[in-house]
């Protein structure tokens, strides 16, 4: 399998939302150094490493565009043109955000909706899929392991990701799957203290990368939206 490719949002590199989810997570997506933990994210008789593992390799991100492998004859140069050129289209926003459970996992999510946020992920999926090339049928049938109506299968199949347009739910993954309720309180209340709401402010997309299926996912480029300060 080649590389993959994925639209997500990210802050900047040196934002203190991201050093945070950073420690928290133990991995830097930029730099792809490993992080100290920090003292309060302590749990007793938990493995934090193994708490946060999935996220960790995808790296502190929402997910815009899901990820993809390029379609026969387009080049990363390409894909990394055009996002320069897709965000500098649109213009930053702001909203609120803070920890919150998605289903059995962890997140930051909005603290209210955000109009400006699903129309930034419609465009994502929409404007980056000539880039993408069709779902192996490996990737399929893993898609397919999670109960899915037949409309997100059918987006499964046109998009890439069975997720999008009014089913999108905007979140920055934070743990992996926790079966115990109890267990998830107990967490949601640590993370509540590292991640105070806040109003974060929205100013690029992020363009990350895959080298192989094996490897964990890292920011190969920031480009910022039209009016906002250029980032990493």
């Amino acid at each position: 399998m080649t590389a993959r490719y994925a639209i997500y949002y990210a802050p900047a590199q040196g934002d203190d939302l991201l050093r945070t989810a950073a420690a928290w997570l133990g991995r830097d997506a930029y730099d792809g150094r490993l992080q100290p933990r920090p003292a309060a994210a302590r749990l007793p008789g938990l493995d934090l490493d193994a708490l946060t593992a999935d996220p960790r390799g995808y790296g502190f991100h929402a997910t815009l565009k899901a990820p993809f492998e390029l379609t026969e004859g387009a080049t990363e140069d390409e894909l990394l043109d055009f996002a320069r050129a897709f965000a500098a289209s649109r213009e930053a926003f702001e909203a609120r955000l803070a920890p919150a459970a998605l289903g059995r996992f962890l997140a930051l999510r909005l603290e209210a909706p955000t109009p400006k946020m699903n129309e930034l992920a419609e465009a994502c999926v929409k404007a980056f899929d000539p880039f993408r090339a069709p779902l192996s049928d490996f990737d399929l049938a893993r898609r397919r392991k999670a109960p899915l109506t037949p409309k997100q299968d059918a987006r499964l199949v046109e998009w890439g990701y069975p997720y999008v347009f009014e089913d999108f739910r905007f979140h920055m993954t934070l743990t992996n799957s926790i079966a115990d309720e109890a267990v998830r309180g107990q967490v949601l209340e640590v993370l509540q203290g590292l991640f105070p709401a806040q109003t974060h402010r929205f100013d690029a997309v992020a363009v990350f990368k895959q080298d192989t299926r094996n490897a964990p996912f890292h920011v190969i480029a920031r480009p910022a939206f039209a009016g906002a300060s250029v980032s990493p």
